[in-house]
């Protein structure tokens, strides 16, 4: 995949990172951390500069969000909750859970998108769950840009200072995604532990 990668950026530029991206951020097994660090790379090899490569990584970046957020808005919470009032009680999840979810997200959806854009795989995919809580458009494209901005740029520079060793960028990316996902998965398990208790106890509060 990483040839393919390259040899599609180095036929089409600019054009060629921002179509990468865009198609990243769709579909995630599609890795930033070849494209931007090889885009800073080609800076010092063509007359590609540092902010031409910035602008159209983060232009392609934000379409393919834009293209997630609203696939999200079409699986609004409401048509969720219809789902989850057929088939949820095979997961033992109701109604109600996916609106105490949603009141989180309403709540402290706009900094987890923030955050979530300099995650791996979870930068692409929190587009999502930010359009079926109905987040503002507006507000969802601010804290997707300055997420994006951060996580672009750094990776663009290092891969310009590096030169010719940019593929470096994605051991040490590597190592940064798997503690990633280890915490991420303690997370989910301490959480799935304490809504099970909580529904636990709340069952044997009203029996």
């Amino acid at each position: 995949m990483k040839t393919w990668i390259t040899d599609f950026m180095e036929q089409f530029g600019y054009l060629g990172i921002m179509l990468m991206l865009a198609f990243e951020n769709i579909f995630p097994p599609i890795p930033s951390e070849i494209i931007l660090p090889f885009g800073g790379f080609m800076t010092t090899t063509s007359d590609m500069t540092i902010p031409g490569v910035l602008i159209a990584a983060t232009v392609g970046s934000l379409l393919g969000a834009v293209v997630l957020y609203w696939i999200g808005r079409l699986l609004d919470v409401s048509r969720l909750e219809k789902i989850v009032e057929r088939w949820g009680g095979w997961l033992r999840i109701s109604a109600k859970d996916i609106r105490r979810a949603d009141a989180w997200f309403d709540k402290y959806g706009y900094w987890t998108v923030l955050f979530c854009r300099m995650i791996p795989l979870v930068r692409s995919l929190i587009s999502i769950p930010a359009g079926m809580s109905g987040m503002k458009f507006g507000q969802f494209m601010l804290f997707t840009t300055i997420g994006t901005l951060g996580w672009n740029t750094l990776l663009i520079l290092l891969g310009a200072a590096l030169g010719e060793s940019w593929e470096d960028i994605a051991h040490y990316m590597d190592a940064y995604s798997n503690v990633v996902y280890v915490v991420l998965a303690a997370g989910i398990l301490v959480l799935g532990v304490l809504f099970f208790r909580r529904r636990q106890a709340a069952g044997k509060a009203r029996s």
